[in-house]
């Protein structure tokens, strides 16, 4: 069954976000409310495994607290408020141009979009981030849709939000093709019947992403970054990743 739409994740996979885009925004967040807090990167690689900022930032005042009491019956609303000034510090981070789109990412989308296929953001990043990615930094790429934060209840490595994007394109699983960056992604569209291709990045290049049918170390370009296939049977591979291979592969 053909190919007809491509699902990108975004934090990772269009831009290497989580260590030099929401790490910062977190700790600026954390200064700004006056908690003596500091993610660093190690530990951050640790937080990534949970889905959702709010449900990370949770997490660590659960396991190691802010520095200060907080009631129970303030947290949620204290949560709110931290994602909406972190979310507005990453959105500046993004608009600012400091956090480049990662290597052959534009390409490739533009060599969906010439192949006639259907393309969408889907990611449990907050909306308006994931509508400044598409819409300001990925302009002139014209994404079906774009499916971010609470749209779905549950996060990946739970399937929903795969599930969801299919529904919308009204597609079959086999004709769908993932880029994910993550395990739990991965985990999600697997979950989902998808073909997936994993691009790993500074924090995943340390997980599992063996469920992918296709892994490199980043979609590459001709006269940029290259990447390395790390699994997959593309005969033609020279360092960059091709939507005319990952279509014939997946016929």
């Amino acid at each position: 069954m053909a190919i007809k739409a491509i699902f990108f994740d975004q934090d990772g996979v269009i831009i290497d976000t989580e260590r030099d885009g929401h790490r910062v925004a977190f700790n600026d967040t954390f200064k700004h409310m006056g908690f003596d807090t500091e993610w660093d990167v190690e530990y951050y690689h640790e937080l990534l495994q949970i889905g959702g900022g709010k449900e990370r930032m949770k997490h660590h005042l659960k396991t190691k607290g802010f520095g200060v009491d907080i009631p129970d019956d303030e947290v949620e609303d204290l949560i709110k408020k931290m994602h909406l000034y972190k979310t507005d510090r990453f959105i500046e981070l993004i608009e600012s141009g400091s956090l480049p789109l990662r290597p052959g990412i534009h390409r490739f989308m533009k060599e969906g979009v010439e192949a006639g296929l259907s393309l969408a953001i889907t990611t449990t990043s907050n909306e308006r981030a994931a509508h400044a990615i598409a819409y300001k930094v990925l302009e002139d790429i014209p994404f079906k849709f774009v499916l971010a934060g609470d749209i779905v209840a549950k996060k990946k490595p739970d399937p929903a939000i795969y599930l969801l994007a299919m529904e919308k394109a009204g597609l079959q699983p086999q004709e769908c093709l993932v880029i994910e960056d993550s395990r739990n992604g991965v985990l999600a569209a697997k979950a989902a019947g998808m073909h997936v291709v994993a691009t790993s990045n500074f924090y995943t290049e340390r997980e599992d992403l063996s469920d992918a049918d296709v892994i490199v170390t980043a979609l590459g370009d001709p006269n940029g970054e290259k990447g390395q296939l790390v699994k997959g049977d593309i005969p033609d591979y020279d360092g960059v990743l091709h939507v005319r291979q990952l279509t014939r592969m997946f016929e």
